[in-house]
Parts: structure tokens; sequence; C-alpha cells
């Protein structure tokens, strides 16, 4: 009897269990530590069974990656739409990405802080085409950031100094998060919960010094509006930083 064929919608399901589980042996095994052989012994399946989903590991470490990168964007839009003010919509983009490292931990240090290949590295290979969907997945979260720091200035300005201004805020925040990941603030802070709220406060207090920057920097007078309000939190309870 002929295999039944199986449906669009559960091909879907199975490659993103397996992306789950991969990112789960990433974080325990490494890059250097992964192999379709231990993933496939972690799913009960032969690892020849993944090559159905995916050509290579490294097809399947550059789709964890867009799908990483595309959540962070998806959720970073969908908090800052909740907001129609400028001020709110910066800084809840603030405080979701900072949220989304802590509650994303493993893939925010897949796509963010291990020694992992980049774009540069698929150059010239059959994943060149999947490298460059990942690296765009990965730029639209700074495009993000930037076309809502030209909302809240109210003017385009100078596309250098607005590439700056999005790598000083993602620089910081990115700095917080990593600190927390790595847990090299437990060390530097008795009680790193603590620093939560003050720390977001912090950040998005920073974004908004950037918009200042921009508007001096275009010699655009810095409008009263672009004094920030009282830092929005979206009412997370601190996680865990033990």
């Amino acid at each position: 009897m002929a295999r039944r064929r199986r449906s669009d919608h559960e091909i879907r399901a199975a490659r993103e269990k397996i992306l789950d589980e991969a990112l789960i042996l990433f974080a325990d095994a490494g890059w250097e530590g992964f192999s379709m052989r231990k993933l496939g012994a972690r799913l009960g399946i032969a690892a020849k069974t993944l090559y159905n989903y995916f050509d290579s590991q490294d097809e399947l470490y550059l789709r964890l990656l867009i799908r990483g990168f595309r959540h962070l964007r998806a959720s970073l839009a969908s908090a800052a739409a909740t907001h129609s003010a400028p001020w709110d919509r910066l800084a809840a983009l603030v405080e979701t990405y900072v949220y989304f490292g802590f509650e994303n931990a493993n893939l925010y240090n897949l796509m963010f802080l291990w020694h992992v290949p980049k774009y540069d590295d698929y150059v010239g290979t059959a994943l060149e085409g999947v490298a460059l969907v990942e690296l765009e997945a990965a730029l639209d979260n700074q495009r993000l950031i930037g076309d809502t720091l030209v909302e809240y200035l109210g003017h385009p300005v100078d596309e250098d100094d607005l590439r700056f201004a999005t790598i000083r805020i993602w620089t910081q925040i990115h700095g917080y998060v990593a600190g927390v990941n790595s847990n090299v603030i437990d060390y530097m802070h008795p009680d790193p919960g603590q620093l939560r709220t003050r720390m977001v406060e912090h950040l998005q207090l920073a974004a908004a010094a950037e918009v200042v920057a921009l508007a001096e920097r275009s010699g655009a007078a810095v409008p009263v509006t672009l004094r920030p309000q009282p830092a929005i939190t979206t009412g997370r309870s601190a996680p865990s930083l033990s």
C-alpha cells in the first residue's frame, strides 16, 4: 500500500519541530558539537530523514536564524503598534528587545553571541541565497529601529547618521542582554533582577537621546515633543536571572 503523502501543514510542522530541537542541541553542544546524527537521535529518527527537510546542517542553522530574526522583528513591530506616540513606540521597542533576549536566551545567543558562520562564510556557495535571506531578516530589525527614530524626529535625516544612531542603541541594549545571558552581571551586582526596571528605563532614555543627537546633527531645532515621558512597561515580571 502506497504511503500517504504528507500535507504541506504536516511538513511545516515537522520542520518547526526539527528547528526547535536543533536549538536545544546547539545550546547543549555548541556549534562544534552539533551534528545531524545527534539531532536525529534526539528526535528518534535516522539522521538521513532530516535531509528530507533540510539539505544540510548549514541550511538548518540558517533557517533557524531566519526564524529567530523574523520572530524578533514581529515582536518589536507588535509592541510598537500598540502605541501611537513616537516616544511610546520607541520605548516599547527597547523594552521588547530586552525581554526577547531574556525569554529566548538560547536563540538570542545563537543569533548574536556565539562564534558561528556569518553571511560572508557562505558567499560563493550553494547556500549564499539562503544566507542572504538570513542577513536581510537580521537587518530588518535595524531598519525598524531606524524608521522609528525618523518617525520620532519628524523629518528625514542623513543615512549615515541614522545608521550610527541605530548601532549605538543596539550596542547598549545588546550589552545588557549579553551581560545577563552570560551571567557576568551576577558577579557585578548582588541582585541582578533588581536592576531590570532601572536598566530598561536607562536604555529607553538613551534611545531618546539618540533622537535628540540626530536632530542636532541635522541642524534642526529639537522640539519640546522630543522630551521623553516616563518609561512605559508591558507589565512583565522580572525574569529569573539566577
